[in-house]
């Protein structure tokens, strides 16, 4: 049966998602809605709707599942509590330290509406949590490391272009490479947030912004840039497009552990990633949840679910028995 599939919010994620959709054969897409004007909105695909948020409600009959595209700073912490009483959703909401909040709020949204909602599905969080889980439980006594970049990080660059006097911007995550390569080589060093990454801002001002004080406000923006050392740098909307318009990133996530009788034999598991694009990356990874959603929602559960929740088995259209003859 093919699962009908809305998008909310239709910036580079949304576009995104709407490819990942046409790409699977067990979905289509019914309706992208919009806050701009509905009739000033293009998308790809032909037999979908445009349709103004204002009349989302009118689509729960039509909508197995809505994948929500904002971002983490301001749009998700109230659109999904609001959107899971009504649909099946899914959401990249990334803020880490503000995870186990949003699922408070969204579980409590999704189990009124008796809905399955996912939250934080992408790859950090998403697959990289996975990894990092299944590596503490093979490797008990160990370290954990996580490595983000180099890349653009959409949240962090939405965050910027939060900032008032702001008019466009890119952030890249960039891994110290001492740090990166005495992990892989099995010294279990003590790293601080700021010695394993450093942030690289490009920003374009609106006219008449003062730089010093989005310069400061950049740097000290909690959750995102204060435990970081952070570089910004002013540049033209021209620069800004010509050298920093593609929206690469990846990573890597490692647990180093120990085992045996005297702790003799030393392990490291590594997980990696390099992405062309991330945008388009982590709707392929919301497009498969959204997948799992619909079927746990049609065998009864609902509420609020995490990618730690989810068998793999939810995420392929295969069968059952085509998955333990061609992948097990």
């Amino acid at each position: 049966m093919t699962t009908r599939v809305g998008i909310l919010g239709y910036g580079n994620l949304g576009r995104g998602v709407e490819c990942a959709v046409n790409d699977a054969e067990d979905m289509e897409l019914a309706a992208v809605f919009t806050r701009r004007d509905p009739a000033s909105l293009k998308i790809l695909s032909k037999n979908a709707a445009v349709v103004s948020v204002n009349d989302a409600a009118s689509y729960q009959d039509k909508i197995d599942v809505m994948i929500l595209c904002g971002g983490s700073a301001t749009d998700l912490p109230k659109q999904t509590p609001e959107y899971a009483k009504l649909f099946n959703v899914v959401d990249s909401f990334d803020t880490h330290a503000k995870i186990p909040a949003h699922f408070s709020n969204v579980d409590a949204s999704a189990k009124t509406g008796n809905k399955v909602a996912l939250i934080s599905a992408g790859w950090d969080p998403g697959m990289f949590s996975l990894n990092r889980l299944y590596a503490n439980a093979i490797l008990p006594q160990g370290n954990d490391y996580t490595f983000w970049g180099k890349g653009v990080s959409q949240g962090h660059s939405d965050a910027i272009r939060r900032v008032k006097g702001v008019k466009d911007a890119r952030q890249y995550t960039c891994p110290i490479d001492s740090a990166l390569e005495a992990v892989r080589s099995g010294s279990n060093p003590e790293l601080s947030t700021r010695q394993k990454h450093t942030r690289l801002c490009y920003v374009v001002l609106e006219e008449g912004a003062d730089a010093a004080a989005v310069e400061n406000e950049i740097k000290t923006m909690p959750n995102y840039f204060s435990d970081y050392d952070t570089t910004v740098n002013f540049i033209s909307q021209e620069e800004l497009i010509r050298d920093h318009g593609g929206i690469p990133h990846g990573g890597f996530v490692f647990r180093t552990g120990i085992t045996g009788a005297n702790k003799e034999n030393r392990h490291i598991i590594e997980y990696s990633l390099k992405l062309d694009s991330n945008p388009e990356f982590t709707a392929n990874v919301l497009v498969a949840y959204a997948r799992a959603v619909v079927r746990l929602n049609k065998e009864g559960v609902s509420g609020c679910k995490t990618v730690f929740d989810i068998a793999p088995a939810y995420l392929s259209p295969l069968s059952g028995e085509v998955l333990r003859a061609t992948m097990l």
